[in-house]
């Protein structure tokens, strides 16, 4: 989803890029931050150094209980930065602490995965549509 953000969804809309980051890419981070703080730290010390006021932060989690998640939707709170969820099953933990939750109410995390991906395609489909005039 990161990469279609920066660079685009559709061949035929060339268009500016729309500045993300994924906090999941930077391998030597997620591994220092793990070894040294703990797994469920991996997103949240990332969020916190990168992370400003009125950022959107966007959480992918099947059952929405995930513990680097949580904490990272923690730091998002405390810095207003904005929180949409895509989650699955009832939500989880994760319902409570984002400022949007979409839900897939699912238990198969296949399903769930997929609807999250639909979902994303569509959100940036209706971003391009709305920054860039794109049909």
């Amino acid at each position: 989803m990161a990469a279609e953000f920066v660079v685009r969804l559709k061949p035929e809309n060339n268009r500016a890029a729309i500045p993300l980051i994924s906090l999941s890419q930077n391998s030597s981070i997620l591994t220092a931050c793990g070894n040294d703080f703990g797994f469920d730290k991996i997103f949240s010390r990332s969020l916190e150094a990168l992370g400003q006021e009125k950022d959107i932060l966007i959480c992918l989690s099947t059952s929405g209980n995930s513990k680097n998640i949580l904490k990272v939707l923690e730091v998002a709170k405390k810095n207003k930065i904005y929180s949409i969820s895509f989650l699955g099953s009832g939500g989880g933990k994760a319902k409570s602490l984002s400022d949007m939750s979409l839900i897939i109410p699912s238990q198969n995390t296949a399903r769930i995965q997929e609807c999250h991906l639909f979902l994303g395609h569509y959100i940036l489909s209706e971003v391009e549509k709305n920054l860039f005039n794109y049909d």
